[in-house]
């Protein structure tokens, strides 16, 4: 099952979170094989982290929670609240398969946020050659359409929004949340 787990950070959070950051790593390091995405939330200038993303391959939504709630950020109180939700990866590849690399233009991360609905069949993503990873949020038990999650790269971030805010699903959204996103893991 995927997850998609986002953490919010807690204002000046910073310094703790630098100190964390080598526990962190290790924490990821054991989870290597079933991280689909994963990566910081900045600031508008790119200079403080504002939150981590990452979405998971696990057997179940126990062992999502653990691996949402055990992480040492977390632990330690770097993070104010964690979003933790069944997510389903429409693109079927990592964000390491990304075509794009790991640089190179602006990346966000744009979540979705709409009214509660059967989730029926998940709608295609959109036909984008900068999605790095998009798919629905739902419910634990997969039954419910709570919103969508993507990580993309884009010129700016209205256009970043325009994934989600325009089309013939735009009216599904009560709130778009656009963030500036960076891929995670350890620097090569």
């Amino acid at each position: 099952m995927e997850f998609f787990c986002y953490h919010r950070d807690r204002p000046d959070s910073n310094a703790l979170r630098d100190e964390l950051v080598e526990r962190h790593w290790s924490y990821m390091d054991q989870y290597a094989k079933e991280l689909i995405a994963r990566g910081p939330t900045l600031t508008d200038d790119g200079e403080a982290a504002t939150g981590s993303v990452h979405v998971v391959d696990l057997p179940d939504a126990a062992a999502a929670r653990a691996f949402a709630f055990d992480e040492p950020n977390y632990q330690a109180g770097v993070y104010r609240d964690v979003l933790l939700r069944r997510w389903h990866n429409l693109l079927g590849r990592t964000m390491w398969d990304f075509p794009g690399g790991r640089s190179g233009g602006n990346r966000y991360l744009v979540l979705g946020l709409g009214t509660p609905q059967p989730a029926g069949s998940p709608a295609a993503a959109p036909d984008l050659d900068d999605l790095i990873a998009y798919g629905p949020l739902l419910s634990d038990d997969g039954a419910t359409w709570l919103g969508t999650a993507a990580l993309l790269r884009a010129p700016s971030p209205e256009a970043a929004r325009a994934v989600l805010a325009e089309g013939d699903d735009a009216d599904r959204y009560a709130d778009i949340e656009v963030h500036n996103w960076q891929f995670g893991g350890r620097p090569s």
